[in-house]
């Protein structure tokens, strides 16, 4: 029987029971993290995202339910992963609070390992199904909104015509432009447009992943290969087999990686750390990046690589080039945010909206409007007021950096009155904070106790 695998994070501050679970979730092929109590947990939850979290309410100094409390104010569709909670001592209490926190389903101690590992199944094929209809789209959206690139601009229809183009082939694609301009959602667009849209798309961004886990990540290992290869793990390119691998922020690979990759891409096949065979593996790799790589072709970047990957090559332009865009993109974002039309922003901000440069492009804008949501009362947002705020430059050029004529503060001291004006301005809630902020909980914890901040 085949069915998805997924990333799941599992908690339980019993060794026995949470290494027996661990690996029969891993002999069916799920990429497991094991964690010996909530605290490190929430530790990786910060760390990386997960399909599944798996854990055990009674542990010490957290509960399994405090997790899932944070989770489930931290964290939002689709970064959230689904919820499950194990307890030898439930309550209807405990039990009620856990399922309107958003937890999926419960497993009373004891229990079978089966019913673990159909549950697993469930959840993860569930996750990857919600993330394919989110990408759907329909007649009543498509002028405005195609598979999440809203916006009617010149511009933004040749992007889409040239990935609908490509979609219908098997050429090695090369997606630029700078950060926030929606590289994903366009490599998307050619996947689930292709011959290929109902197989696997996986995303893998090489600036998140520390150096020595990229190979990994990409390649697989055998048991044994180094000291925490405690089983076999596939590779992300076994994984992707019959569908997409999409590299982001290819630019940040390292250059003996470079060459592994170039030979997998050429090759089609693909050997498993600390294994002497190769496996064939049939998959369409894209690649994007925010950086100039032609600049670095020889040095930081070969040359080979950058040929092959650049067969077809697509260019997105910057939120500044497609200003008209605005008055929609705040509208879908908005509703987005918040579940209603009712939340509007007039022509004036709209103006002001317009005349900001938006150097990190739509993911700056959805964070701009996620605060002005959070921050500002009334059916009508005032944005432009946050954009200085928040670490732009403000409509007038000014830098915040600036204190006065002389003195440049330092990014240091910028930060630290940043979270003091956001801890005062909501009242001390340190949750809402990290959510205005686009930092975890734990991050801003500790923050406030480096910086000395009430």
């Amino acid at each position: 029987m085949t069915f998805h695998r997924g990333t799941i994070l599992l908690a339980d501050d019993e060794e026995k029971i949470l290494k027996r679970l661990g690996r029969a979730l891993r002999d069916e092929g799920h990429d497991v993290v094991e964690a010996m109590t909530a605290r490190e947990a929430q530790r990786h939850l910060g760390e990386r995202s997960f399909d599944l979290l798996v854990v055990d309410n009674v542990m010490p100094e957290m509960t399994g339910l405090d997790l899932i409390r944070e989770v489930a104010q931290t964290m939002a569709p689709p970064e959230r992963p689904q919820m499950v909670m194990m307890t030898a001592h439930g309550s209807t209490q405990i039990v009620r609070e856990a399922f309107k926190l958003g937890v999926e389903d419960f497993l009373e101690k004891p229990f079978e390992v089966d019913e673990l590992l159909a549950l697993a199944r469930r959840a993860v094929k569930s996750l990857r199904l919600q993330t394919e209809r989110q990408y759907l789209i329909s007649e009543r959206d498509a002028e405005f909104n195609y598979y999440g690139i809203v916006g009617r601009s010149r511009a933004m229809e040749e992007v889409i015509q040239r990935a609908e183009l490509v979609a219908q082939t098997k050429s090695t694609v090369l997606i630029t432009g700078e950060t926030g301009t929606g590289k994903t959602l366009v490599a998307k667009v050619i996947h689930y447009q292709g011959p290929a849209g109902k197989a696997p798309f996986i995303s893998i961004n090489c600036a998140a992943l520390p150096e020595n886990l990229i190979e990994a990540e990409l390649f697989g290992y055998e048991k044994g290969a180094f000291t925490s290869a405690v089983a076999k793990k596939r590779g992300i390119f076994e994984m992707a087999e019959g569908g997409t691998l999409f590299l982001d922020e290819i630019g940040e690979m390292p250059l003996h990686l470079q060459a592994k990759l170039l030979s997998v891409i050429e090759d089609k096949q693909v050997r498993r750390l600390g294994s002497e065979s190769v496996r064939p593996v049939n998959v369409r790799v894209m690649a994007a990046t925010s950086a100039d790589l032609e600049n670095g072709l020889g040095k930081t970047f070969r040359k080979d690589l950058y040929y092959r990957l650049s067969v077809i090559r697509i260019h997105i332009p910057p939120l500044r080039e497609r200003r008209e865009c605005l008055p929609l993109l705040c509208d879908h974002l908005l509703r987005q945010l918040t579940g209603s039309h009712e939340i509007k922003i007039d022509d004036q901000e709209l103006s002001n909206l317009k005349a900001y440069d938006w150097p990190g492009n739509v993911r700056e804008l959805k964070n701009i409007l996620e605060r002005a949501v959070i921050l500002q009362s009334g059916s009508e947002l005032r944005p432009s007021e946050l954009i200085a705020k928040t670490g732009g430059h403000d409509q007038r050029g000014a830098d915040p950096a600036l204190t006065s004529e002389d003195v440049i503060a330092t990014l240091e001291e910028i930060e630290k009155k940043h979270i003091q004006q956001a801890l005062t301005r909501l009242s001390g809630n340190i949750t809402q904070t990290a959510k205005v902020l686009g930092i975890s909980l734990s991050t801003l914890k500790r923050k406030i106790r480096d910086y000395g901040l009430k």
